[in-house]
Parts: C-alpha cells; structure tokens; sequence
C-alpha cells in the first residue's frame, strides 16, 4: 500500500487486534486520520490508548457502527476480520450504502479474488495469492537471466513515490537504445511492455542493458 494512496485520507479498519493495531499505526504514521472498528472491548480499549487512534466497540459488520465511525465520510474501507464472509460484506455495504471511494478486503481463500472483484471490491489482499506471485516472479527473473547473453546486465528498477517516471508512458522516457525493458512486475501481475504502457508507482521493471552506467542513470530516475 503506497503513501500516495493514504496520505491523509480518512480510513475505516475492521478487523483483529493484531492486523488493525499494525495498519493503523503505519497509517497515522503517514497522516492519516483513522477509525478502528472492534467487537471486543478489551481490545478497543487497548487501540484507544495510541495516539491519535479513533476506536468504536461494535461489529463492524452493522450499518450503525461503520455509522458511528463516520464512514459516510471514509475516504477507504479495510476489512480484515479472520472471515473472507465478513469482510466481503463489509467491503459492500461500505461501497453499495455509502459511497466509500475505496474498499479493501482480507481474503484468506485466495480463489475467491475474482469473486470478489466481481462483487465490487476495489482491491484484495490475499496472502497465498501474494506468495504465489513472489514466486512466479522469481521464476521469471531466473528464466530470463538464464537466457541472457554473455556481456548484458538484467537489473530490477523500484518506481518510488515522485519518481518522474511515474504516468509517464515508455515511448515518453525516451529510453537510450542500450535499454530494453523485458517486464513490468505490477502487483500480482507480470505485463509485456508497450509503447504506450503507462509507467506507475511501485512498478518493478526488470531492464537489460550492456551498459551499467546506463542503469544507474534510469535507476536514479525512478528514485528521485
């Protein structure tokens, strides 16, 4: 999750102790302004005492408790109960009733992700989904360095945050004719590179060039 997503943005957490004390605390790191969503009152009780920490005892699941937390005003939604069930339904009611711009749900069950999609979702997080992505990657990395010919380099480029690469499509980079870009790793997806591929925040481009200088000219590029 990128701070150009959260950056003081009003967020809603339904969830465990555990998955909501670690997103809520990385989040009112970056400036958000977050509300907590508990059905336990030792718990809540325990999340009132961060600073700057909004917390509401009550099933996270009932419109009248995502009411208490404002969520008419919710810029994003995070379900993470230990229910994929729950937290499908949380993420619906917050997009179908209120109108809430970004919902995010925990998926235990990873075949279930198009399901929910479907069902409107906006993103889902699933971690064997995320595991089994990691190591497509890494498969793709080996396969691609083992047909590399003698003299080329393949490197991984990090887009970071207000690199000035970000929405810019690669015909627009103007890149040296050393430099080809094989893949874009983008989330759980690997994408053929395009003319008109659009380059984004946190997109990993594996690049094969001959000439290291080169690299780490567009690898100073995508940090800046």
């Amino acid at each position: 999750m990128s701070d150009n997503l959260f950056s003081s943005k009003r967020v809603i957490i339904v969830g465990s102790y555990i998955i909501e004390r670690a997103i809520a605390s990385n989040l009112l790191k970056k400036g958000c302004s977050v509300t907590v969503v508990s059905d336990d009152i030792n718990d809540a009780e325990r999340l009132a005492e961060i600073k700057g920490m909004n917390v509401i005892n009550g099933d996270g699941i009932m419109r009248s408790t995502l009411e208490d937390a404002s969520i008419d005003k919710a810029d994003i939604l995070i379900s993470a109960t230990e229910s994929d069930e729950k937290n499908l339904t949380i993420a619906e009611i917050g997009k179908k009733f209120y109108g809430v711009k970004k919902t995010i749900a925990l998926l235990e069950d990873g075949n279930k992700s198009s399901f929910f999609y479907k069902m409107g979702v906006d993103r889902v997080i699933s971690p064997l989904n995320m595991l089994s992505s990691i190591m497509e990657e890494e498969s793709l990395k080996e396969n691609i360095s083992s047909h590399i010919p003698e003299g080329l380099i393949l490197n991984e480029i990090v887009i970071h945050k207000g690199s000035s690469l970000i929405n810019k499509k690669l015909w627009e980079l103007n890149l040296p004719k050393e430099i080809i870009i094989c893949c874009i790793l983008r989330g759980d997806k690997n994408l053929i590179p395009r003319g008109n591929t659009t380059v984004l925040e946190n997109d990993v481009l594996l690049v094969l060039s001959s000439d290291k200088d080169i690299l780490d000219s567009l690898a100073s590029s995508a940090s800046i």
